[in-house]
């Protein structure tokens, strides 16, 4: 019970949330371009802002407020607007629902300014209707009927409004003339005023309201600006104290980021949905909202047909293009993603009966979209382009999904052959998910390369789809060897030099793909869609991919061959020797067929010695140094050269 008590709690929280983010998006959707004719679409400042102006018969001033300070006011006003949502977003609950209750009740002030007005002017036409029509009865009969419904709409918005402002209720005289302004439009457009009068008591009546609301907002800043220093200080300590990663983590899951994303993406797709089927259906009088007739051709960036889809497919081509068109949106998408490749990835680990395995499907699936959608500059390109290029996003996406189940699947192999596990069911959901990482990518590659023409994007996921096959054989090889190994009856001292022959090509062939990759990116940049976060992927690419595997493998290979030459140094044991000595390897408690000696006479496999070789050069038993001479050699030579 209190499990869900706290669920619900962070859902509650996390919907109060999404509002702030509804508001970022229309400013990323404007291009942080205020629209300063919201107002008034023929007003002269618009139509001004809205000419283009020449250079040659244009004057200096029109054409700097047009070119220079017109676009920057409303960029500033835009990028005021963005801060202050953020600092509302990230508020308390408390505070943010202080913060909604006061938007409410100014919102209220406006829908019942434009109520009476409304009924102002329905009064007004009626009475001049009765001084020059008949029917008397029935216009008596609607301006009643009006009269009611406005009277009780605000009594409801005047109660309203005064309970959303505490400070209204604290003063009962205030409190009964705040509700009379609300209602005196409603009963003063019945007295024989002047028309003009008339139709300017609305705004007359709702200046009082007006000035209450300024009076409690103005009267709160000294309290928002302390808030606002509070928090400063907490996080500038924080950051002092524990770092600013620490600080991003916490309010991360403080403020329930991904949650938020979630549900501000889904209610954007219901909306968009209902839009959609209230423009393209129900106005062409269909019974079905999803039976369309149509079909939709998707084509790539050459013009060629890829598929033609059914009909219904129409809609959601339009909803995936429409929610990824602004950063907030990809953002919102990107959490959505994440979660579904985190319950993926419990699918598999639930396949594979892993308990304590979390390799965070969900963080890498979620950064790895959101980076692809960047570095391709996903919300700037033209509707079809962009559908295009986020269903090539996905296909890159699920290829990157399949080497993190890999990366979970190869040491559960490793440990199902080595342990000897016995358990056969194990065995054989470890072996149907192996045989799912090499059949899906043979099909994918087989249909992408008969259903689209050659292109960086396709060598691209045909890399990453080889890559992933290839790692997933040589798993399987080195677990079928240690099987192979167990029901032996002999020490195999050839195993460990067949392992690292086949992990050393599979490493190989995952460094040439590494390098391919690199080079198709850097085509791609050069000459396709250069941009900066492309340029950076790629360093780190080169970097950690490239450089550091082949570091890493160059020093494996030296102290693998610097093991084999100290091990080649040494003698080999005698049959006679190994039956009189009648002992095992100290190192793998293994019978001893062939054994090498060491300088302080022990004896140990080769294999085995090598392998301890890569670590030290000293006994496993006595801990003597294996190699004095070379020892006493390489000291004399690290002198010299010191010297």
């Amino acid at each position: 019970m209190a499990h869900l008590t706290v669920r619900f709690s962070t859902f509650i929280e996390s919907v109060l949330r999404v509002p702030p983010l509804f508001v970022l998006d229309e400013i990323f959707k404007s291009g942080f371009t205020f629209p300063f004719n919201l107002w008034d679409s023929n007003d002269e400042l618009s139509l001004l802002a809205n000419q283009t102006v020449d250079a040659d018969t244009a004057d200096f001033g029109k054409l700097f407020y047009v070119s220079i300070l017109f676009p920057l006011t409303k960029f500033l006003i835009s990028f005021i607007c963005c801060l202050l949502t953020l600092l509302i977003g990230i508020l308390n609950v408390r505070e943010l629902i202080i913060v909604y209750f006061y938007l409410i009740s100014v919102s209220m002030l406006y829908f019942s300014y434009q109520r009476n007005v409304a009924f102002v002017s329905y009064i007004v036409a009626t009475e001049a209707q009765i001084r020059t029509h008949d029917g008397e009865s029935d216009a008596f009969y609607s301006m009643g009927a009006a009269l009611i419904r406005t009277v009780m709409m605000q009594c409801v918005i005047g109660f309203l409004y005064q309970y959303l402002n505490p400070t209204v209720l604290k003063h009962r005289g205030l409190s009964k003339t705040v509700l009379i302004s609300f209602l005196s439009p409603a009963v003063l457009c019945f007295l024989p005023f002047p028309q003009w009068i008339l139709e300017n008591i609305p705004f007359y009546t709702i200046l009082l309201p007006i000035a209450i609301s300024k009076y409690i907002f103005w009267s709160n800043i000294p309290a928002m600006t302390q808030y606002i220093a509070q928090g400063w200080r907490f996080c500038r300590n924080f950051v002092m104290g524990f770092g600013l990663p620490a600080l991003l983590e916490t309010e991360w899951s403080k403020l329930h980021i991904p949650v938020v994303l979630r549900l501000f993406w889904i209610i954007r797709l219901l909306d968009h949905t209902t839009t959609y089927i209230m423009e393209n259906n129900l106005s062409k009088n269909v019974t079905d909202p999803l039976a369309f007739n149509e079909t939709v051709l998707l084509t790539s960036y050459s013009g060629d047909v890829i598929v033609a889809l059914p009909a219904f497919m129409q809609m959601v081509k339009s909803l995936m293009i429409t929610g990824c068109e602004t950063f907030i949106a990809v953002l919102g998408m990107t959490s959505l993603i994440s979660y579904i490749c985190q319950q993926i990835g419990y699918f598999f680990q639930y396949i594979l009966l892993i308990e304590d395995e979390d390799k965070n499907f969900g963080t890498v699936s979620g950064i790895l979209f959101c980076i692809l959608a960047l570095q391709t500059g996903l919300t700037g390109l033209e509707p079809e382009k962009r559908f295009v290029r986020l269903c090539r996003n996905f296909c890159l996406l699920f290829t990157a999904l399949l080497h993190i189940i890999h990366s979970v699947l190869n040491p559960l192999l490793m440990s199902l052959s080595a342990s000897h596990n016995p358990a056969l069911h194990r065995h054989a959901r470890a072996l149907i998910v192996s045989g799912f990482l090499i059949i899906y990518p043979m099909w994918l590659l087989i249909y992408l390369w008969r259903s689209d023409s050659i292109s960086t994007w396709l060598l691209a996921v045909s890399a990453f789809s080889l890559e992933v096959i290839v790692k997933m054989i040589v798993s399987l090889v080195i677990y079928f060897l240690f099987l192979l190994d167990f029901y032996r009856e002999t020490f195999w001292e050839e195993l460990d030099d067949y392992v690292y022959y086949i992990r050393s090509f599979g490493n190989t062939v995952e460094f040439c793909f590494g390098i391919f990759l690199f080079f198709n990116g850097a085509w791609i940049l050069f000459y396709e869609s250069g941009s900066a976060i492309r340029a950076m992927m790629m360093c780190i690419h080169a970097y950690f991919n490239i450089w550091c595997e082949a570091k890493s493998g160059w020093s494996m290979f030296m102290k693998r061959r610097t093991a084999v030459k100290k091990i080649d140094k040494l003698p080999d044991a005698k049959a006679s020797e190994l039956d009189d000595l009648k002992d095992v390897c100290s190192i793998c408690y293994q019978q001893m067929k062939t054994a090498k000696i060491t300088t302080c006479r022990h004896y140990f496999h080769a294999v085995c010695l090598r392998k301890w070789l890569y670590l030290q050069d000293y006994c496993p038993i006595c801990h003597s140094i294996l190699y004095p001479q070379e020892e006493t050699k390489n000291r004399q030579n690290q002198e010299a050269v010191v010297g």
